[in-house]
């Protein structure tokens, strides 16, 4: 049973690393970009949910967190994109337990392994502790924010839809460029090389992040009712 769900699990990889660099590389907005977003977002949700459930069989914890994390990223991504400005739902009520809850408690591991003078557990060292939790709790203060003032607008609507959905795409290349490199050829293994592949969507969110927050060309525009998964319209 394991084997077939990992396959299964490998491809929805494979697929959602495809997609992610084939949305970012298509012309915002185009019918080519929506639907590599489309995809992006099926194969992730399939990656995420398969990583959880293959995690709890191997008792990996670490996996189970980074697998639901995904998972929520990926879908409150997806569902700000579907909305108009100032929607919310019980929906956001509920997603907002996930990141809280996973933030603290790898804010917590982290902290008892600094006491222990333990640098790593599970091969996951303590400085990821730290980060990881540092952003779930980010993406759990971006949830009350936008329950407490009603919704997100305009361009704020598409730095939420932007930053979830690049950052899960990070997750998913750091996980296979730099956690699976025995499928890579051996003398391609521990090469700093597969870092670019694995940092680049780390990269592009900055990039975009700025552009979108910090610059005029989104200032006044906002993602219409049911916009195009993972696209920015220029």
């Amino acid at each position: 049973m394991r084997l077939p769900l990992l396959v299964f699990h490998i491809s929805a990889g494979i697929v959602g690393i495809l997609s992610g660099a084939a949305a970012m590389s298509f012309r915002k907005g185009s019918p080519r970009h929506a639907l590599a977003g489309k995809v992006f977002v099926i194969a992730m949700l399939t990656l995420g949910a398969s990583a959880v459930y293959l995690a709890l069989m191997k008792h990996q914890l670490g996996n189970v967190l980074g697998g639901t994390f995904t998972f929520y990223l990926v879908t409150t991504a997806w569902a700000t994109a579907r909305r108009g400005d100032g929607e919310t739902s019980i929906f956001d009520w509920v997603a907002l337990l996930i990141p809280l809850a996973l933030g603290i408690g790898l804010w917590i591991s982290g902290l008892e392994l600094v006491h222990s003078h333990t640098w790593s557990k599970d091969g996951v060292p303590t400085g990821m502790h730290f980060f990881m939790g540092s952003v779930m709790l980010l993406a759990a203060a971006g949830d009350i924010r936008m329950l407490v003032r009603g919704g997100v607008f305009g361009a704020k609507r598409i730095v939420r839809h932007l930053w979830r959905m690049c950052f899960g795409f990070f997750i998913a290349t750091g996980s296979f460029f730099l956690g699976q490199q025995q499928v890579f050829p051996a003398w391609l293994r521990g090469s700093s090389v597969l870092f670019i592949p694995a940092l680049l969507p780390l990269v592009l969110l900055i990039f975009w992040l700025f552009r979108v927050r910090f610059t005029n060309a989104y200032k006044r525009m906002s993602m219409p009712r049911g916009g195009d998964v993972n696209s920015l319209r220029t």
